[in-house]
């Protein structure tokens, strides 16, 4: 069983530890971050050190490393960790879910993060660096570059390209051979049924409130 460290001690890298320690090939030895946010000397019970020392506690050769980071600046946060990681000379791992639905073809960059019950068709491409929340379904011959994040049951289509370092909010819904450019976010919801230029920002209109209380409804 390879050990690894894990970038990050908020709620993603407390998730990490729980998909690796119980679902991966992988033995979570340990955790770092940058040595301005290093609080604790502990971290579910494995011991934290400072990312600018981790080499001296966790060397290259012997563990792997992932970075748990979020979408923070657009996804250029987990991308700046990851390059600085791998600048190291440590070798980015990544957890596929064993509840996913993928396929022998399917090629596994570094650093991704694959939730349960994605579905990632034949012939999609997912790239280096990118988060699958829960429940998505990637089409056929779609590809995601490198850096993006997905939130949960979002619906690519066949044929789509999301751009490096783009966010796709919860429950948006990719229509066939759609471009999203680079670095676009599209919020919660969106319908999207036509190209978007890179720096894109789509942001559905949310659930307005109505003006009457809920103890006035007669009918509920």
């Amino acid at each position: 069983m390879r050990e690894i460290v894990i970038f990050g001690t908020g709620e993603i890298a407390e998730l990490a530890d729980y998909y690796f320690t119980r679902d991966s090939g992988f033995k979570v030895a340990g955790f770092t971050v940058d040595a301005g946010y290093l609080k604790e000397t502990t971290f579910n019970g494995r011991p934290i050190v400072p990312f600018e020392e981790v080499a001296n506690t966790f060397p290259q050769q012997q563990y792997g490393l992932f970075v748990a980071v979020s979408y923070s600046k657009i996804n250029d946060l987990r991308a700046s960790k990851v390059a600085a990681a791998r600048a190291l000379g440590y070798e980015l791992v990544s957890y596929v879910s064993s509840r996913a639905t993928v396929f022998p073809e399917l090629q596994i960059n570094e650093n991704c993060f694959i939730l349960e019950d994605n579905t990632i068709q034949p012939f999609a491409r997912i790239g280096a660096n990118v988060t699958l929340w829960s429940g998505n379904h990637i089409g056929h011959h779609s590809v995601i570059e490198d850096d993006a994040f997905l939130a949960s049951h979002v619906v690519v289509s066949g044929g789509v390209r999301i751009g490096r370092g783009s966010f796709v909010g919860v429950n948006v819904t990719l229509r066939d051979h759609v471009t999203i450019g680079k670095k676009c976010v599209i919020g919660a919801g969106a319908l999207v049924l036509e190209d978007q230029p890179d720096f894109s920002v789509v942001a559905p209109r949310g659930t307005e409130r109505s003006p009457v209380p809920s103890t006035r409804l007669r009918r509920i």
